[in-house]
């Protein structure tokens, strides 16, 4: 993939989530679309953007905000559509975007981790029929190659 270097300053404009379309010397055409989430500003070309746009009931959507949408279809108790589980991502990010900075960072940051912790212990697991590292028969345990006979750091009673 190459990438061009343009030299002369441009100006642009971009109403909310409207692409800004360049040509690029003879290349294939960039679009600008801003995200309707998180108001991520991407490059792409207009097939991609119709894509994505036809896939989200005709809003733009970033990577990483299409990456949240379907982790919330995932996370869901119930089978929820795309729609909706686009709809509470971009309610989130709403109430995200219009909070104001927290009076205690460290409270709030504390606090995060907490709800995090809660989120992954909450959601579902998926189901496997062996699990990811069989035990061997008691026959095949082996002894660690290299033990330990003492302590790797010196003694400090000197």
């Amino acid at each position: 993939m190459s990438a061009t270097v343009l030299s002369d300053s441009m100006a642009m404009t971009n109403p909310e989530s409207q692409p800004t379309t360049i040509e690029i010397g003879g290349q294939s055409e960039v679009e600008f679309a801003k995200c309707d989430c998180c108001g991520l500003t991407e490059e792409c070309t207009p097939a991609y953007i119709a894509r994505i746009r036809e896939r989200y009931q005709g809003r733009w959507i970033c990577g990483l905000c299409a990456e949240a949408v379907k982790d919330e279809i995932v996370r869901s108790e119930r089978l929820i559509s795309t729609e909706e589980a686009l709809n509470r991502h971009m309610n989130f990010c709403k109430k995200f975007r219009s909070s104001t900075p927290p009076s205690n960072p460290t409270e709030h940051l504390i606090s995060a981790m907490r709800q995090l912790l809660r989120r992954s212990l909450d959601s579902p697991r998926a189901l496997r029929s062996t699990p990811s590292s069989p035990l061997r028969k008691e026959s095949e345990v082996r002894p660690p190659s290299l033990a330990r006979s003492e302590s790797c750091f010196p003694s400090l009673a000197g």
